[in-house]
Order: structure tokens, then C-alpha cells, then sequence
């Protein structure tokens, strides 16, 4: 459990892990379960140790998948839970899931204490530019390549998204119809 998250403590608070991991509550929860409403303020940020999740947003009235999160990571909306503001997107289970969470006021606590620590923040830091760099090429690609193209990609940079997750959610993440990632797929693999 959490072998990420403790991957990422320095090794002087690798003692203080078990009070570190009390902070996290266990939740076991089927496909299609909205943990978060678009519109919501956030509260928890979620850890998923099995499954996987989508986040997505209305636009007037079409689901639009935004990312998919797996094994190992954690999720939240985190404008919402830093800020205390509206959620702009709705966080969604794909597969049953084990996740843990962990309350905004405990995450909050555990922040400050481990913030004065160089090493964690370094390393908090750049998972936050990964995420950050991910939403900037996700984005990018809509500007600089055809729907094909962004299918190859995903093909070539992430495989397990294919592999995974329903063609539906596959064809809304790549801002194109069902029939559209037909069509390409079948084109592919002639």
C-alpha cells in the first residue's frame, strides 16, 4: 500500500510513516463512481492503489474527458482543493477501485511539517511540473496535430490507455466522435 507516496518521503521520515499513512482512509468502490461533482468544492484528494479514473467536464450537455489516472497516482481537482473553489471537473472511476484519501485540513497538516523539508518539496515539485507538462501537451496537441495523429501518439506514448479504457471515453479525450476513432483505428490497422 502507498509504495509511491512513501517513495517520496526522504529517508529521515521513513520511521514516521505509519503516522504519515493514518492520515489516508481505505475506500473500495465499483466503476462509474463519481467522486467528485463538476461544480463541488473539493475536499479529499485521492491515492488509487487499484483501477483507474477519468476526469472530465460538461460542455453544454457532452462529457469531455480531460485524464486518465492509474495505479500509483494521486488525483484531485487541485484548483478546488487548494482554493476552496468550485470544481471545474468531475472526478469518475472507470474500474472498480481500491483508492485511499486523505481530508483537505490533514492534508494541510501534513504539508506544513514535511514543506520544511528541501528534499520532499524538490520532489513534490516535480511531480507537479510533470502533471503540469502533461495538461500542456494533452493541450498542445489539439493545436498541432490531426485526430489521427493524436491516436498514434497515444498508441506509441501510452498503450495502457488503449488497452484499458472504454473506446467512448478514448474518443472524448482525443476531442473526436466514436465513429471518427473508428474509423482512424480501422485505417491504422490495415
Amino acid at each position: 500500500m502507498f509504495d509511491q507516496l512513501k517513495k517520496l518521503l526522504p529517508q529521515q521520515l521513513q520511521g514516521s510513516w505509519e503516522r504519515y499513512a493514518s492520515f489516508y482512509h481505505r475506500l473500495e468502490v465499483p466503476a462509474k463512481t463519481i467522486l467528485l461533482h463538476e461544480g463541488d468544492v473539493s475536499k479529499k484528494a485521492w491515492y488509487i492503489e487499484k483501477g483507474c479514473l477519468r476526469v472530465w467536464f460538461n460542455n453544454k450537455g457532452k462529457d469531455v474527458t480531460f485524464q486518465f489516472f492509474f495505479e500509483q497516482e494521486g488525483v484531485s481537482s487541485i484548483e478546488s482543493f487548494r482554493k476552496g473553489i468550485p470544481s471545474l471537473v468531475t472526478l469518475e472511476t472507470i474500474e472498480p477501485c481500491i483508492l485511499y484519501w486523505i481530508h483537505k485540513k490533514d492534508y494541510e497538516n501534513l504539508m506544513k511539517e514535511l514543506n520544511e523539508i528541501p528534499e520532499f518539496r524538490n520532489q513534490l515539485a516535480g511531480v507537479m511540473l510533470d502533471r503540469q507538462l502533461n495538461y500542456m501537451n494533452h493541450f498542445m496537441s489539439f493545436i498541432k496535430y490531426t485526430p489521427k495523429e493524436r491516436y498514434l501518439t497515444l498508441l506509441k506514448e501510452k498503450p495502457h490507455i488503449i488497452k484499458r479504457i472504454p473506446q467512448h471515453y478514448i474518443a472524448s479525450y482525443l476531442g473526436i466522435t466514436p465513429v471518427s476513432l473508428s474509423r482512424i483505428r480501422n485505417a491504422v490497422t490495415k
